[in-house]
């Protein structure tokens, strides 16, 4: 299979996702941890001042409607010292990085870091290969709005987030349009979470794991495929991803998930990490 996306569509589904993931968190939620989005040349830019992980504060989708300049990226650094942001990452494809890229980087300090894969699948391709797929004593399903904060809980615990605040960010989305939020279960246990953000054509798949000791079980490919059936039955025609890409002598369980259910890799993404102190200038 050779799938190809354009950049565009894979970033704006992205993008947009998140986007809406933050910003319909609960405003208590988002007053605690000091979070704040806006839309800026074509992309979006999210900030959590309060946030402990430094993995909430995002800057992505540039470079679809309006080419990334170094003013559109100085004023995305702006923004974020006006919001007093310790630090952010820019996510920016690299085929809509501009010839000026490492001028611009030097000018505000940003630094390369991890890279992301970026993964694409077509709907149907998904679901027939899921017809081979069985989990070992996982149920997946349709998650029942009541359960939203456990579902939450169980969320940010197995990406490793903190049980404070955190788990309250992705209950908004549970009953907002576009959203669909799937669990899986383990002997009556919530062990595991998945959700969907369907925009146009494309299903971005969101806030995918399982918890440690209900992991090896199919639980994780179980939830895409849930998610690609009903993907199919919306209408979509394209499934979007991101996993942290596989450096040599590591093994990352989510990509080969996906990579069973037909998911291919469109392109490796760097994180480039920009700091309100400027410590990274120096690096």
């Amino acid at each position: 299979m050779n799938t190809v996306v354009l950049p565009s569509v894979t970033e704006l589904s992205e993008a947009e996702a998140l986007f809406r993931f933050q910003t319909e968190a609960p405003e208590t939620v988002r007053t605690a941890l000091g979070m704040s989005g806006t839309r800026m040349g074509g992309g979006v830019v999210l900030s959590m001042n309060n946030d402990v992980t430094h993995f909430w504060s995002k800057a992505l989708g540039f470079g679809v409607t309006a080419p990334v300049t170094a003013e559109l990226i100085g004023e995305v650094c702006d923004f974020y010292r006006a919001q007093g942001t310790p630090q952010a990452v820019f996510q920016i494809a690299p085929a809509l990085l501009p010839e000026d890229w490492a001028e611009i980087c030097a000018r505000e300090g940003l630094v390369a870091q991890s890279s992301w894969s970026k993964l694409v699948c077509p709907v149907d391709e998904a679901v027939a290969r899921a017809l081979d797929t069985s989990p070992d004593g996982i149920r997946v399903g349709p998650l029942a709005a009541d359960r939203a904060l456990e579902w939450g809980r169980v969320q940010m615990r197995a990406f490793g987030m903190p049980p404070e605040r955190y788990p309250e960010m992705p209950t908004g989305t549970v009953t907002q349009p576009g959203w669909h939020p799937f669990a899986a279960w383990l002997d009556g246990e919530l062990v595991g979470t998945g959700t969907m953000f369907v925009r146009g054509e494309t299903a971005q798949m969101f806030a995918g794991a399982v918890l440690p000791h209900a992991r090896n079980r199919g639980g994780q490919t179980a939830l895409l495929a849930a998610r690609a059936r009903l993907a199919q039955e919306l209408g979509c025609v394209w499934l979007i991803a991101e996993t942290g890409t596989e450096e040599p002598g590591t093994h990352n369980s989510s990509l080969h998930n996906m990579f069973r259910l037909g998911f291919e890799v469109a392109y490796e993404r760097p994180n480039w990490r920009w700091t309100a102190a400027g410590e990274d200038k120096e690096a």
